[in-house]
């Protein structure tokens, strides 16, 4: 199992600048060098063109980050492929591999966050054809350093020459999906590992996406350890749970207002908050014990190959976070990488239901 963490770089909330964006990019640096130094396995960085997020140049700050890290995978969560130039995208991850001597990842998806898409001049009447398109040269840009292509949306290459090629032979490529059944299906059938977003619900009912991914990559033919799958959460770890709670239910209640005011969603109380740390929640929000508990009982229900959380919902002061990152790695990781080591050596793991 390996386990990392996520970040969109979020920068201020509603009312009041809590960091100047240089000290918050900075921090966020430091952050992902801390990551590396206590063992976790991979950092990533989302892609928003708003207000409120800093990560705009995710390629940059991975950029930044590999020359501060050692072994840690840096990792794009998600690239908004269908509002990007497919080429320029694959250029930019592959001088992050070479600076990075070969950490460079990229998770790719069809965007939650749809500001770019008008920002750059796309229709969002082609939202999925978008994706589809660019994922499909995106695949061939990575098999080749000369392409001939055509599509419908962007100009023809003739036997273009893309480079610089990155140090590892193949950058892996995970597709991001929220709840979309077809997503899953067609990242199966590509072979593409999966990049899982549980913010909200059950987790226990988004194991028939999985199975579909799973059921989808065997049809195409492709080996079970190629369909790797991720979980991304939110999840925050401190000293004592309750501090947990305290420290990040305000923080993290005024991003996710924010963004429910722009889609209908109720807002965020205490009590729902509460329900979302149980072990059957979403949010992966208490002390080490708890989290641990947590990502093996989802192990149970999708053994799966990675496990991300995203302490920075909103903002919250730098060494809180730091202490969150230490913790994770320290105190949650190696617990659950010995323990699911255990259980795959003994053939006891077991799919729970909820």
């Amino acid at each position: 199992m390996e386990i990392g963490i996520d970040s969109f770089a979020a920068a201020f909330g509603d009312s009041d600048q809590r960091e100047s964006p240089s000290d918050r990019l900075r921090n966020l640096v430091e952050e992902i060098e801390r990551a590396d130094q206590v063992g976790l396995d991979s950092f990533g960085v989302g892609e928003h063109h708003r207000r409120e997020f800093l990560d705009s140049a995710q390629a940059v700050i991975l950029g930044a980050a590999s020359m501060r890290t050692k072994k840690i995978r840096l990792t794009s969560a998600v690239t908004v492929l269908g509002s990007s130039d497919t080429v320029r995208v694959f250029e930019n991850f592959a001088t992050v591999d070479l600076l990075s001597q070969g950490r460079a990842e990229m998770v790719v998806g069809r965007g939650s966050s749809i500001e770019s898409f008008p920002l750059f001049g796309y229709d969002l009447e082609d939202y999925d054809e978008l994706f589809a398109e660019k994922l499909g040269l995106l695949l061939e840009l990575r098999e080749s350093s000369h392409v001939t292509w055509q599509g419908r949306y962007r100009a023809p290459l003739e036997d273009a020459g893309v480079y610089p090629r990155p140090l590892q032979e193949r950058i892996p490529i995970w597709i991001a999906v929220g709840g979309n059944p077809p997503s899953a299906i067609r990242a199966g059938a590509l072979g593409c590992p999966l990049a899982l977003a549980i913010i909200g619900g059950r987790p226990a009912q988004f194991a028939p996406l999985v199975e579909l991914y799973r059921d989808a990559g065997a049809a195409a033919g492709h080996d079970p350890p190629a369909l790797a799958v991720s979980i991304n959460s939110h999840g925050y770890v401190a000293d004592d749970g309750r501090r947990a709670a305290d420290e990040w239910f305000p923080a993290y209640a005024e991003a996710m207002g924010r963004i429910g005011r722009e889609r209908g969603w109720p807002p965020v109380t205490r009590q729902a908050f509460e329900q979302s740390r149980a072990l059957h929640g979403a949010n992966f929000v208490g002390e080490p014990g708890a989290v641990i508990e947590k990502i093996l009982y989802q192990h149970e229900i999708f053994s799966h190959q990675r496990h991300l959380l995203q302490f920075s919902v909103g903002t919250l002061p730098h060494a809180l976070i730091m202490r969150s990152i230490e913790l994770y790695g320290t105190a949650v990781a190696p617990v659950v990488r010995e323990e699911i080591a255990r259980r795959e050596a003994s053939g006891t793991a077991a799919v729970r239901s909820g």
